[in-house]
């Protein structure tokens, strides 16, 4: 159990952010046991014979399966709320050799496998290397899939975030994890592969890290910052094909139409919309005007983005011909 204890300054500075590379840490167990993660399998069908032809050696000596400590440097907390797959892999390539031993050292108490050596030995090529296999997997079987992925998770964090402000801290954790819970100004995690520890925020905050390919990780020991790591409600959902489902709606109000209403079940910009049903922004554009007319759909502005999402009477025609 890790106990996260929030004072008033903490809840001002917690936070979201998306970690490309923690994604592709947890693709690698699903590649590795996919039977553990039946909400993957449409991923992994396609994933597993392209993985065949990666060398990922190195890659699964850092992520061990059901260990007693996983080593955090391979997918550290992220430094900013977005970020690229290139920018974090050169964090890891520069991660000090005193930390990426000492965390190798508690993963394998009983010393680190003769193929994970390189980081021990000659950690600034075997950190090199390493990188280069986690770039290798990315190309091949996470970028293709990452502007849909990357949209889940963008509406997720609109989402929360929206709950945190209107509603504080209660309603934002009420349905993050079934292994989370808020009490007393405490946010407790229930997580094996952590160690018991209490944690004083002290006016750090807390990040929030969504992600597909995860469970719930909470991170609380030091260089890192706190953070917590978790899987949006729903996330299997993610590979379902958006004109999965076809009949009435379509028949009301037309395909491309009908998709983009089914797409906006969380708040999506335009161009989210675009690349996840393979539509022009313009065609995207000029449908969500017709359904926002039509009172199926509302938008509002956060930052500098667009998000459309659906109001009730859209929730209500996507249930009634579903």
């Amino acid at each position: 159990m890790v106990r996260y204890r929030f004072g008033t300054n903490d809840l001002l500075r917690t936070r979201f952010a998306i970690a490309p590379l923690v994604d592709l840490i947890g693709a690698t167990y699903v590649l590795r046991h996919p039977e553990r993660y039946p909400e993957h399998r449409p991923w992994a069908e396609w994933a597993l014979p392209r993985a065949q032809r990666l060398d990922l050696t190195l890659l699964h000596v850092v992520t061990p399966v059901d260990a007693d400590f996983y080593p955090v440097f391979v997918g550290p907390p992220p430094q900013a709320p977005r970020t690229t797959v290139e920018a974090e892999l050169a964090r890891i390539a520069a991660t000090p050799p005193a930390i990426v031993a000492a965390e190798l050292a508690r993963a394998y108490p009983q010393g680190v496998p003769a193929a994970g050596r390189v980081l021990i030995d000659d950690p600034q090529r075997g950190l090199a290397h390493l990188a280069g296999q986690m770039q290798a997997l990315w190309d091949a079987l996470l970028r293709p899939w990452w502007s849909r992925i990357a949209a889940v998770l963008e509406a997720e964090i609109g989402w929360r975030a929206r709950r945190l402000a209107a509603g504080g801290p209660a309603a934002a954790f009420a349905d993050l994890h079934g292994r989370v819970r808020w009490r007393d100004d405490t946010l407790a995690v229930e997580a094996a592969q952590a160690p018991s520890d209490d944690v004083d925020l002290a006016g750090r905050g807390l990040l929030l890290v969504p992600a597909a390919f995860t469970c719930v990780w909470p991170r609380s020991e030091p260089p890192w910052d706190p953070a917590l790591v978790y899987a949006p409600p729903g996330i299997g959902a993610l590979w379902a094909p958006e004109d999965a489902t076809t009949g009435s709606l379509e028949e009301l109000l037309g395909g491309g139409r009908a998709r983009v209403l089914r797409a906006v079940g969380r708040p999506a910009a335009t161009l989210d919309l675009a690349q996840r049903l393979a539509l022009s922004p313009a065609g995207v554009s000029q449908h969500l005007g017709v359904l926002r007319r039509a009172g199926l759909v509302h938008r509002r502005r956060d930052g500098r983005r667009v998000l459309y999402e659906r109001t009730e009477k859209g929730d209500s025609l996507c249930d009634a011909a579903r």
